[in-house]
């Protein structure tokens, strides 16, 4: 069985992202929510205000990129 190169369409051309890609986004968004709730407990530990509202956000940003990604 031949391959005609002609009929041969790249994801490039099509416009279709790599898969890895999309699972990168992922996994870096996943990482930025865990990496937000980590911070918050610690916070929460030391009792400082600040570094609880920078986890916080962090999380909220993870989720929020997490979200988009899995939509795409």
């Amino acid at each position: 069985m031949d391959l005609n190169k002609e009929h041969i369409q790249t994801q490039d051309e099509t416009g279709e992202p790599a898969a890895i890609d999309l699972v990168e986004e992922r996994v870096e968004a996943e990482m930025k929510k865990l990496k937000g709730e980590a911070k918050k407990a610690v916070a929460d530990g030391l009792q400082d205000d600040r570094l609880a509202r920078e986890g916080e956000k962090l999380r909220k940003e993870g989720e929020k990129e997490l979200k988009e990604a899995r939509e795409i």
